[in-house]
């Protein structure tokens, strides 16, 4: 597969999130509401499409939790179906709890729906005590002290694999995450001062999120790059490269996908055909000879 360029996100490619983001996703919403969803589940949202933010991703499983106490009686992989017909993300959770459960119980878990608390509290989970007061400025307040899920995050990424790519292609990031997450998960894989700022786009470097292809088209025209290679672990991350090819056309983009995410095994490998991967390999590591066979 031929490519001038290669853009990685950085959750389930570069580093195992799996005990750290998804983790505070449940915890968070455990910490809030006292119920909570499995770690599983998170994945019945990733792929009902708009979850690339983990924040919103929490909103919309303790909205899930709440409409269940106001006599939502669907099953959670029935409610992420209907949020991906609604079109996928936030938005569409909201419209199928409102339709699902009427105007009087929609304002009731409306009331009780703390996002602003559930974020802080994602925050606190996820960076720890100490990362918590220097990003974000404020003074930790759950009953229980943590370094933060953010250091039980195993690098994938090996140093091989890393100085090959390097060697070869021009490397950029494309990720969800704010961008000070996104400095510390870099250093970690040893890619912090190979990948300059602008070869990067963060949470905090566009509105749209995945899968929008403004960040795609906007890293291969920095790049110059007549064939781009998007490597992801989510559906949003290949409906990425899809959407790129169809915004711009005189560019070639392929989504790979990796199964050391949320989506693993055979099932995984046949989502990502299903929605338009070029490729699917077993982790990042797999990709330089793929690329050069």
């Amino acid at each position: 597969m031929n490519a001038d360029a290669v853009i990685l996100d950085i959750d389930g490619v570069l580093v195992d999130v799996a005990d750290s983001y998804r983790r505070a996703i449940v915890e968070s919403v455990e910490a809030v509401y006292d119920r909570t969803i499995r770690k599983d589940d998170i994945q019945e949202f990733k792929d009902a499409g708009g979850f690339n933010n983990d924040w919103e991703l929490t909103y919309a499983a303790a909205l899930y939790v709440l409409a269940t106490e106001e006599g939502y009686g669907e099953s959670l992989e029935a409610f992420t179906d209907a949020i991906a017909a609604a079109g996928g993300g936030l938005e569409a959770a909201e419209t199928v709890v409102r339709e699902a459960t009427g105007a009087r119980a929609t304002q009731r878990v409306t009331e009780r729906w703390d996002r602003e608390r559930l974020r802080d509290v994602f925050q606190q989970l996820y960076l720890g005590d100490e990362l918590y007061r220097g990003l974000e400025g404020g003074e930790p307040d759950l009953d229980r002290e943590t370094p933060g899920f953010i250091h039980d995050e195993p690098v994938v990424l090996d140093a091989e694999a890393r100085d090959r790519l390097l060697e070869r292609y021009d490397v950029g990031v494309l990720t969800g995450r704010p961008e000070a997450e996104a400095e510390i998960a870099l250093e970690r894989v040893g890619l912090d001062d190979a990948i300059p700022v602008d070869h990067r786009f963060t949470m905090d470097d566009w509105e749209e999120g995945k899968p929008h292809p403004r960040a795609l088209t906007t890293l291969a025209e920095r790049f110059g790059a007549n064939s781009v290679v998007f490597v992801g672990d989510t559906l949003d991350d290949v409906r990425t490269a899809v959407n790129a090819a169809e915004a711009d056309p005189g560019r070639e983009y392929r989504g790979i996908g990796v199964l050391t995410g949320g989506l693993t095994g055979e099932e995984g490998r046949r989502k990502y055909e299903r929605n338009g991967a070029a490729a699917v390999v077993e982790s990042i590591n797999a990709l330089p000879d793929w690329l050069e066979s």
